[in-house]
Formats: C-alpha cells, sequence, structure tokens
C-alpha cells in the first residue's frame, strides 16, 4: 500500500510523525514551497519538509497542486490513500478520486463549523469553550466532505492560538492514529455534513488584527488571544502601530462599573498593566510592542514611554 502524505505547517508534523512511527509506508510527501521568511527574507523550507528529508522521503513541492505536471507526478506514486493535513490549496477531483481507499483529511475544528484555512483563531475569536478535530474524507468543496471521525478539545481562558495550535495538533496526529485501522478495514461509515449548520474560517486579514475599542472588554481578549503569536492584534499611538500580545481576562461586567471615559482611554498605567477602556467594561494589557522594538512587559514599557492615565488609542 502506498501513503502520499499532504501538509505544510508545525501542525502537520504530528501527524506525519505518527504515521511514520507506526511504519505506515509513506511513499512521499507532498508540501507547499519553500518561502522567505522574516525580516531577513530567509528562504525557508517547510516543517514537514524538514521532516520528510530527516527520514529520507521524496518531497514534491509544486506551486499549484491543480497543475497537470503536479497531478501527474501524483498519480504515478500510485497512492492507495492520500493524508492531507493543513495543506494550504485545495486538492482537485483528479486527485480525490485517485485512491482507492480515498484522500482524508485532518481538520482543526468540530466540522461543519468553522471551514476553511484559520479555524483555530476563529474559534477563539467567537469566544468557544470547545473545539476539536475532525477527520473527513476529501470533496471539491472546502471542508465539506463526510465525517469519518472526530475528537473534541477543550478552550482554557488562558489558551491562545499558538497553544490551542499545540493541542489541537497532537490531538489530531491521536485521531488518525486510532481512525486509520478501521478505515483502512473498510469498517468506516462516513457521516454527511449538515450544511445548513455550516460556519466558515477563512485566513486572517488585516483588518481583523485592528482593535476597535468600541467593542466589549471580553470580545477584545478573545481578539488578543486568537492572534497570537501569529499575526498579533494592534492598535495605534501617537501615529504608529503598537501591537497588543496579552491582556488579563475581564471581569464580568456586572462585578465592574463601565467607565465615563471615551474607549480606547487608558485609566491606568501600573507595571503590571494598562488599563484601558473599551465599549463594555475595560481591559487590562500586560504585553505590548512599540513600533520598532520587540514585545515586551508593560513594565519595561513603560521605562521608556509614556503611555500617561488619558492618552487615548487607536486614534
Amino acid at each position: 500500500m502506498n501513503i502520499v502524505f499532504m501538509g505544510t505547517p508545525d501542525f502537520a508534523v504530528p501527524s506525519l510523525k505518527m504515521l511514520l512511527e507506526n511504519n505506515y509506508p509513506v511513499k512521499a510527501v507532498v508540501t507547499q514551497p519553500d518561502r522567505p521568511k522574516g525580516r531577513k527574507r530567509v528562504l525557508t523550507a517547510p516543517p514537514v519538509k524538514e521532516v520528510a528529508l530527516a527520514h529520507g522521503l521524496p518531497v514534491l513541492q509544486p506551486e499549484r497542486i491543480r497543475a497537470a505536471e503536479a497531478v501527474g507526478q501524483i498519480r504515478d506514486l500510485e497512492p492507495d490513500l492520500i493524508v492531507t493535513a493543513a495543506y494550504g490549496q485545495i486538492v482537485p477531483k483528479s486527485l480525490l478520486e485517485l485512491p482507492r481507499h480515498g484522500c482524508i483529511n485532518v481538520h482543526a475544528s468540530l466540522l461543519p463549523k468553522y471551514r476553511g484555512g484559520a479555524p483555530i483563531q476563529h474559534a477563539i475569536l467567537r469566544g468557544e469553550k470547545v473545539t476539536g478535530v475532525t477527520i473527513m474524507y476529501m470533496a471539491e468543496g472546502l471542508d465539506t466532505g463526510d465525517m469519518i471521525s472526530r475528537v473534541e478539545v477543550p478552550i482554557e481562558d488562558e489558551d491562545t492560538a499558538g497553544t490551542l495550535f499545540d493541542k489541537l495538533s497532537l490531538a489530531g496526529a491521536d485521531l488518525l492514529k486510532r481512525t486509520l485501522p478501521d478505515l483502512l478495514a473498510g469498517r468506516i461509515q462516513a457521516v454527511p455534513q449538515d450544511h445548513g449548520q455550516a460556519t466558515q474560517a477563512p485566513n486572517i486579514r488585516r483588518e481583523d488584527e485592528r482593535i476597535d475599542w468600541s467593542r466589549p472588554a471580553a470580545e477584545l481578549y478573545n481578539q488578543i488571544r486568537g492572534l497570537n503569536p501569529m499575526p498579533g492584534a494592534f492598535t495605534t499611538w501617537n501615529g504608529e502601530v503598537l501591537k497588543i500580545w496579552a491582556s488579563r481576562k475581564p471581569v464580568s461586567d456586572v462585578q465592574k462599573k463601565q467607565s465615563a471615559a471615551a474607549p480606547g482611554t487608558i485609566l491606568q498605567a501600573l507595571p503590571e498593566g494598562i488599563e484601558v477602556a473599551t465599549g463594555q467594561g475595560s481591559l487590562w494589557l500586560t504585553v505590548i510592542q512599540p513600533a520598532g522594538k520587540k514585545a515586551m512587559e508593560v513594565a519595561q514599557v513603560l521605562r521608556g514611554t509614556q503611555l500617561l492615565p488619558g492618552t487615548v488609542l487607536g486614534e
């Protein structure tokens, strides 16, 4: 039996490693091309490629998976099963119909909720308490295929997109390990998704990153942790971008009296945090990054800047 694995970021690495550690016959790995990374724009290989090369696996990196050449290369591998995890491109019908065991995808949400490229971030942005991983048969639509198996993962109050990313990547690998024996033995009864219950999780846009201080503090808290570690939430101060990397979970609106100050106004600037008025309650910022500097605890920032009470952020 030949397995072709398709994946790109760190999220896919545990699933690939699980296949290799359990002696599944991975014939080749398909991943995205190397991309420039960091301020120096150094050409960097995807994490999945690094693992594949370390295990001596052939690696394909087509710019477009739909291109005839790419489809032909994968067809030549004669895959019996294609396993994908956060590959990053929509797989064409010509490949979906190729393996006798089908194409399956390890997706970081409880489908049909959060279809798309940023399900982890959107689950936190929208204040979910539970998310998970779904393994599904791939279809021509975006994350629309029949569901094979799923596992729930709680979202803790202090989780960021980064910590949840790690939890879900491990949960996905474990779920794949438990699912494959039944799938390969033909014991799977896939369940169609209820498309009427579907929600979307598109890739994060620049406007998703900007903090709107007129929103409730609880929503801004979710925005900040949902965009940590990438790409980060931001506001403006003195005409420059001010990144906000961490904040303290706000007390409930019942417990805290609403400030009369306009949203975005700094109410207090203390070493333990900067309190900012919002549209509902206030939010304590704890890790921020002024333009041209690294991310720092508020106590460090206050030593060299004039973020004083009465300053309005976001103007």
